[in-house]
């Protein structure tokens, strides 16, 4: 027997001798559980047909032996027949093994049925409230879980320590900071604030509700502290996106005499995706490397996620390779990549060998496909597979109507796209509309453009997006005075321009930058670096594209506003800091310019750089005078 049935096992009994009569030797005899080899059983459980035909004596070590067994395999239709025969014996009201039906249902993920057993208890303890709380929380009820609470304690049982692990964990879920506080006075009313496991869902609850000084204070105070803990208080911090502390933590943990686990690995490389620190994810992976822990599927999926968020498709596309065992989510990061890559070709290869290797697609992975098509340009293959949803039983959901406008939209299937929405089986949400207005600014489409931002503008008054978006249409078309209009309008609604900033990281220090930045120490050496880049780049037919200045000034005037847009100062800072020949990586908290994008191109070209550019929607990635996006996106 697994030694995790032996401890709930002598745990239940423990709880049980305190209302009851002690077990009879002969009901604590070890019975191995096996399934049989053949469909002949009646059902499914050859110990349960044996009890059936009176071969075997009903003991509760031989119900628990087979509720434990039927536990361990996810086993309903077993769980169901043994809750049954069990119902029909002599121990229908033994508490020990109705509290094991509890926890049997609740990990086979029938919450609902493990319910039914709580509530027609003839008594109940505080393992049966304890089992029907965690159930709750692990099977992403976390309301559920905590609304047992207050019942619990007016039938005067104190919560223990496996009961407040599970409550913090759902209080996290819920991410109630007010909640999460009561909790914690809860728990220190009973003494259970200082305990190791109590207190590492404590810091794991502050950490997920963002409130990491209070996360801290939990961890210090720990008496003695575990894996658990540092993995708690790691995690915390990556997911704030804050690789320099998770990376202090993680040195930290080692020196305090805790190695690493797969837990420990994955918050760090989930850190260093969010901010696309390559150097630091490079670090770690050596790191794991030298621990000598093998590569699961676990951690492999977020160092796969991590260098492709960190843009290198080259080093993704090895740990992929290198992956022993591949799941869903294995494929669907991969898929994901590739299409953020604008790789719209390869992505769709990739879907049809998901689809070859008899994977079970999810939504996600048409959500991917679909928007690899769309930044890739493949209309055709985008309906294809938007139409073959339903033959795999996925649902669509509103993302995917959305990436489907958005396929439409820049393709300049603009009419298409209208009625296509008008057409959806649910109402239009302001992302739908949102995607419209991005195609319009896409292909000045100013009338149709203030049609989809209309409906944006009252679905979802809050959103500072589409007003910027209609204005540049209106710009971009030269109709000044609608522009200034809707420029009025934002004045009026306090709605401001998303300052575009970049930034790079040299080393271990991050630079940023905005337009016209001078506020760098060698922002003198930078300018003078972007001039000299200008003019080599122009000798290579670069043409300063200054339909992308949107304001209006005088052609020289635009020409000069070009020069200095962020990411080029950011790239010009690069050239001078890093070595020859080295990749340069930068990010922008907007989508980049199309001037920029053009000058970056004959960049790669000249200096023989490869370039790669990160902003919100995807990964751009020059190399010898061409992109990855192939101009489309």
């Amino acid at each position: 027997m697994k030694k995790h049935h032996k401890f709930l096992f002598f745990f239940h009994r423990y709880i049980h001798r305190r209302t009851s009569k002690p077990y009879t030797s002969a009901a604590h005899r070890a019975v191995p559980i096996s399934f049989p080899s053949s469909p002949a059983s009646s059902t499914g459980l050859r110990e349960l047909d044996l009890l059936h035909a009176g071969e075997l004596a009903p003991t509760p070590r031989l119900y628990h032996s087979i509720i434990a067994a039927c536990a361990q395999f996810k086993n309903l239709a077993g769980a169901r027949a043994i809750h049954a025969h069990l119902s029909r014996s002599c121990l229908a009201g033994d508490a020990f093994l109705l509290n094991s039906l509890i926890h049997m249902y609740c990990k086979c993920g029938a919450v609902s049925d493990a319910r039914h057993v709580f509530d027609k208890m003839p008594s109940r303890d505080v393992v049966s409230w304890t089992y029907l709380i965690a159930g709750y929380a692990q099977n992403y009820m976390p309301a559920e879980a905590i609304g047992l609470l207050p019942d619990m304690l007016r039938a005067r049982f104190r919560p223990n320590g496996f009961t407040f692990t599970s409550l913090l964990k759902a209080t996290g879920a819920c991410g109630g900071c007010s909640i999460g506080e009561q909790m914690h006075a809860l728990a220190v009313k009973y003494n259970w604030d200082e305990d190791v496991y109590v207190g590492s869902a404590l810091l794991d609850m502050y950490a997920r509700c963002e409130q990491m000084d209070m996360a801290i204070m939990v961890f210090d105070r720990l008496v003695s502290k575990n894996e658990v803990s540092w993995n708690a208080l790691i995690a915390g911090f990556a997911r704030k996106a804050d690789g320099e502390t998770t990376l202090m933590k993680f040195a930290e943990m080692q020196r305090n005499g805790f190695g690493a686990t797969h837990f420990t690995y994955s918050s760090m490389f989930s850190a260093f995706a969010r901010i696309g620190a390559l150097e630091q994810g490079r670090w770690v992976h050596a790191h794991l490397i030298k621990s000598g822990q093998k590569l699961t599927a676990f951690v492999g999926n977020t160092m796969l996620g991590m260098y492709a968020k960190s843009g290198s498709m080259v080093d993704a596309r090895k740990v992929f390779d290198r992956m022993d065992k591949r799941d869903l989510v294995t494929w669907n990061t991969m898929l994901t990549a590739l299409a953020q890559y604008g790789l719209g070709k390869e992505a769709v290869a990739h879907f049809e060998e998901i689809r070859k290797c008899g994977i079970q697609l999810n939504q996600i992975t048409f959500l991917s496909v679909l928007t690899a098509c769309s930044h890739g340009g493949l209309v055709k293959e985008g309906k294809h597979y938007f139409d073959m949803m339903k033959d795999y039983n996925v649902q669509p959901e509103i993302d995917h109507y959305v990436s489907f406008v958005d396929l439409l939209g820049r393709a300049g299937l603009l009419k298409e796209a209208l009625i296509f929405v008008f057409k959806m089986p649910m109402e239009p949400t302001a992302a739908v509309w949102g995607a419209l207005l991005g195609a319009c600014r896409m292909h000045k489409n100013a009338k149709m453009g203030q049609y989809a931002a209309d409906h944006v503008f009252e679905l979802d008054p809050d959103d500072t997006g589409p007003p910027v978006l209609l204005y540049n249409i209106y710009a971009s078309t030269g109709k000044w005075n609608d522009a200034a209009r809707v420029r009025k309008m934002m004045k009026a609604t306090g709605v401001k321009k998303e300052p575009a900033c970049s930034w790079v990281q040299i080393e271990n220090s991050v630079h940023m930058f905005v337009a016209d930045d001078d506020t760098h120490p060698k922002s003198g050496d930078i300018y003078r670096m972007w001039e000299e880049i200008n003019m080599r780049i122009k000798k290579a037919g670069y043409v300063p594209n200054t339909a992308h200045v949107l304001l209006h000034i005088n052609e020289q005037e635009r020409e000069t506003k070009l020069k200095y847009h962020s990411e080029k100062i950011a790239l010009a800072f690069a050239l001078i800091n890093m070595p020859a020949g080295a990749s340069i990586r930068i990010m922008k908290n907007i989508r980049i310019c199309g001037d920029c994008h053009s000058a970056f191109k004959y960049v790669s070209k000249v200096f023989k750089r490869e370039i790669v550019v990160r902003d919100t929607n995807r990964f751009h990635h020059f190399s010898e005078g061409s992109c990855s996006c192939g101009d489309y996106w």
